[in-house]
């Protein structure tokens, strides 16, 4: 078994794909089956499982996710870092934190469009810890 601490650079509120960063833990593992399972160490930014081909997925699901949940609304309380802390709170809780990702033949067995994306929710660059534990054989 395999137990690292990652940490990823989000340059802004959106998605960064971390498949690339995935596939390399996964090949230096060198595991041929087994199970790859990525933790999120934060309350304002997600991980996502999602289409990786076109970037209008991404820029859709970023407007949704604005309008769904503004920044600035008068029902948050918790404001004191900012309006798109409260936001990004909530943005968090609707998605995921940690994502389960099977390995197959010595690699992520992602859909042929799927990518692993960190989502940020906050609007500024952030610096984000990632647990990666791979077991398998």
């Amino acid at each position: 078994m395999i137990h690292r601490r990652l940490t990823v650079r989000a340059p802004t509120q959106g998605l960064c794909e971390i498949t690339e960063l995935l596939c390399h833990e996964v090949c230096a593992a060198g595991i041929d089956v087994g199970l790859c399972h990525v933790f999120i160490h934060h309350t304002s930014a997600s991980l996502i499982i999602q289409e990786n081909a076109d970037p209008d997925v991404q820029h859709d699901l970023n407007a949704f996710f604005a309008r769904l949940v503004p920044e600035g609304d008068p029902l948050y309380r918790h404001t004191a870092e900012g309006p798109d802390d409260m936001p990004a709170h909530v943005r968090s809780v609707l998605t995921q934190t940690s994502l389960s990702i099977p390995i197959t033949d010595g690699g992520l067995a992602l859909g042929t469009w799927q990518g692993v994306y960190l989502w940020e929710h906050r609007a500024r660059p952030t610096t984000r810890q990632l647990t990666v534990t791979i077991q398998g054989v």
